[in-house]
């Protein structure tokens, strides 16, 4: 047998094979839930580093911080009471990323620190960063992987995939949309996760979102605020789907209901982690390819679990937009490999005007 390295290939398919299937489940996670806020905090201390490697260095250093731990605190909130937590909420930064170079010194764990109170005091209605206790113990960078990126030519840090497909279907538009719209409710906190789940035409949205205990006054003006959610994700199904159901936190009971005091689970009781939740466009996907690895985080340079993710649905969707096709496309790189010469499949109706597209991407 004679082996030989894969390439580029192009097979043609007739339709998005979504369409082809009588059920469909997609879920995701917000902005507040703590594998959320995991990702987008990995991913801020990334950026943040980046930038200061930039700016002192000229170039971007090898790092990787996409390693975050969150531990949930310990609150009682109250109806219509802003109460401080009994416990913090407790972030661990971890991952690897470079210390010192040319001699020069940075201040890793404070940049990373500071990147990560930001993120939150930015992003969140109610949580704040004196909710939350952070440490970094970011380590400093493998010697082995620091040199395959410092080298003259671009080279893969680790063996890796990333798969991305276009257009999004009703479903997966229904899921990654409804969020904001229900966070347009003003005693909605950024904890929701949204599970659509589709048969044949028929939808049914499953929303959990926690309630921000000092804007509900009381269990009546609870039951407003999820009759409000429940309104609001009933008309903006309707701009996908003609028939379905809407269902909101359902595990409250006469003795307990989904209320906080900062907008997150992750005050009392659920803790998070990196890559546990969306995939790069922000959807949990079952019905489609995917890639379990966390892209958050990873280097922009040479990491290719993050560069890939980010090629292949930004393929994916350039193809549809020229063409109005579907697309689906996976991109590989191996260890040691130059990172601007990936193996890239895609499955398309485009046909020959795929070939053109992908040949432009590439360079």
């Amino acid at each position: 047998m004679v082996m030989t390295d894969l390439d580029i290939s192009i097979e043609q398919v007739e339709k998005d094979p979504i369409k082809e299937t009588e059920t469909e489940v997609v879920e995701r996670k917000g902005l507040g839930h703590p594998d959320t806020i995991c990702d987008n905090v990995a991913e801020e201390v990334s950026r943040a580093l980046s930038r200061e490697y930039k700016e002192k260095f000229g170039k971007i250093l090898h790092h990787n911080t996409d390693e975050v731990q969150l531990v949930a605190g310990v609150a009682r909130p109250e109806f219509g009471e802003e109460n401080k937590l009994e416990k913090e909420i407790y972030i661990l930064l971890a991952g690897r990323a470079t210390k010192e170079f040319k001699g020069e010194k940075i201040p890793v764990d404070e940049i990373a620190i500071e990147a990560a109170k930001n993120f939150i005091e930015e992003n969140f209605k109610v949580l704040r960063p004196e909710h939350i206790e952070f440490e970094s113990r970011i380590g400093e960078t493998s010697t082995d992987l620091e040199d395959i990126y410092n080298r003259e030519e671009v080279l893969s840090n680790d063996t890796s995939f990333g798969v991305g497909h276009y257009p999004l279907s009703d479903a997966e538009k229904l899921a990654l949309g409804l969020e904001e719209e229900i966070l347009k409710v003003e005693e909605a906190g950024e904890d929701i996760k949204i599970m659509v789940t589709r048969e044949k035409n028929l939808v049914d949205v499953t929303v959990a979102v926690a309630g921000i205990a000092s804007r509900i006054e009381d269990l009546e003006a609870y039951h407003e605020f999820k009759s409000k959610v429940k309104e609001v994700a009933k008309d903006y199904a309707q701009n996908f789907f003609d028939n379905g159901s809407v269902q909101v936190n359902l595990a409250d009971s006469e003795d307990s209901v989904y209320i906080t005091e900062t907008g997150t689970s992750a005050e009392n009781g659920d803790d998070g982690s990196v890559g546990r939740g969306n995939r790069y466009n922000g959807l949990i996907t079952p019905e489609r390819s995917m890639s379990l690895e966390a892209w958050s985080g990873k280097n922009p340079v040479t990491h290719v679990g993050k560069i890939n993710q980010i090629r292949a649905h930004e393929l994916s969707k350039k193809i549809h937009e020229e063409t109005g096709k579907f697309a689906q496309c996976r991109i590989l790189n191996k260890i040691g490999r130059p990172v601007n010469d990936p193996v890239v499949h895609v499955k398309t109706e485009a046909g020959k005007k795929a070939e053109e597209i992908l040949e432009e991407f590439i360079e």
